[in-house]
């Protein structure tokens, strides 16, 4: 009788705090067969040595120790190079599964024709659901729509579609092709990851998720979301603890996506103005960063 397929879950952790741990338990407490791989990004707060701790002597565990900070394609695509799975679960470390969630996601997967990557409906601690569980391509326009809040009347006028899919009770809970996901949860065929070449590392944090997923469409594969699987995503670990630096690669990211994607990029004006209105929005938003890290820090 042949094994069980193995599903790999990578986690990328980097000062991912003590929920780590629990993360860890619940997911190696999966149905499924499951295989654990932590890429940890210099990791100084303990949370992966309390892992060591209590999971090192689990064989399914391993702990790639990368020495710095690679960032989080980087140092997913690191861990997955050792991975044995059928499937890659790229997964946060604040991101809690139930026991049933793998093989409920293997289950989903195996009924998309092509599949590239298959994401979840993720949820706030409260039971909210995120804005970005089922997302569009950021283009320039949509990116507008979001930002000056016309996307709320895009029921009416398509044309105001903004990033996120404003999604009624009905439709989160539904199956379905989407053009990009929640990066928190991403189911992907070992296949499929290997085709592109993994995350592109030329992002450090934010939007490599967006790009994977155009990247899988561009090449012929099914982005798909899973509304009847919910995942709770504490939104805890290390971005809480250095806002500058996370808004800074956040900005750098879509600065990245657009460039590589959107057709307005080829508009020299348009390209120059985009990169304007980005950094004054990054600058414009440091007072308040820093204050909340003073306050944390106090």
């Amino acid at each position: 009788m042949s094994a069980p397929p193995l599903t790999s879950i990578v986690v990328v952790a980097a000062d991912s705090g003590a929920g780590l741990v629990d993360a860890v338990r619940r997911a190696l407490a999966s149905t499924a067969a499951v295989e654990l791989l932590i890429s940890d990004n210099a990791s100084s707060d303990g949370s992966v040595d309390a892992v060591e701790a209590e999971f090192g002597a689990d064989p399914r565990v391993r702990i790639v120790h990368n020495g710095k900070n690679l960032g989080f394609g980087a140092g997913a695509n690191r861990a997955a190079a050792l991975a044995r799975g059928d499937h890659l679960l790229i997964l946060n470390p604040d991101c809690l599964l139930q026991t049933d969630t793998v093989a409920r996601l293997l289950a989903r997967a195996a009924a998309v024709p092509r599949l590239g990557l298959l994401g979840a409906r993720i949820r706030h601690p409260d039971g909210s659901d995120e804005a970005a569980s089922r997302r569009r391509d950021p283009t320039l326009r949509r990116s507008l729509m979001t930002l000056t809040g016309l996307a709320r009347f895009a029921a009416e006028r398509p044309a105001l579609q903004g990033v996120n899919e404003p999604l009624a009770e009905a439709v989160r809970a539904a199956d379905g092709s989407a053009e990009a996901v929640s990066g928190a949860l991403m189911l992907l065929p070992r296949a499929a990851f290997d085709a592109v070449g993994g995350f592109d590392e030329g992002y450090f944090l934010h939007c490599e998720d967006l790009d994977l997923c155009r990247r899988l469409r561009d090449a012929g594969y099914a982005v798909h979301y899973a509304g009847s699987i919910a995942v709770i995503h504490g939104k805890g670990g290390s971005s809480r603890h250095r806002p500058v630096f996370v808004a800074w690669h956040k900005h750098r990211g879509m600065w990245r996506w657009f460039r590589r994607f959107d057709p307005a990029a080829h508009q020299p004006l348009l390209r120059g103005l985009v990169w304007l209105g980005l950094w004054t929005r990054f600058a414009a938003s440091l007072p308040l960063l820093l204050w909340r890290k003073r306050r944390r820090a106090g």
